[in-house]
């Protein structure tokens, strides 16, 4: 079903009003001049981390250690994203090699 172009309009209106919403409400909840609350500071720490692992958690939950390739690329891949990491300091570095990794993997060797 195609949208007409009053549809195709309303929606690329709507995704723009929501993207500027989210750009612009941080610096008017927060001017430059005004102290940032201690809670959004802490959140600011601790949110990272935590969305690390809740990916990490999510992409190693359909993983069968009894079937399959038993989940060595996944190991391998995590490997690598961890040693590139740790070597270069560097998270696109480190997500782009991870994940070329795995798809090599099982591309070329685990079929």
């Amino acid at each position: 079903m195609l949208l007409t172009n009053t549809q195709t309009l309303i929606m690329i209106l709507a995704i723009a009003a929501g993207t500027m919403i989210t750009r612009f409400t941080p610096f008017l909840l927060f001017p430059e001049k005004k102290e940032v609350p201690k809670y959004i500071v802490y959140l600011g720490k601790v949110l990272p981390p935590a969305m690390m692992g809740l990916l990490v958690v999510y992409c190693f939950k359909g993983i069968s250690i009894l079937k399959g390739s038993h989940g060595i690329p996944e190991a391998i891949a995590t490997i690598v994203t961890i040693l590139l990491h740790k070597w270069k300091s560097n998270v696109l570095v480190s997500i782009a090699g991870g994940t070329v990794c795995y798809m090599l993997l099982v591309q070329l060797i685990f079929k």
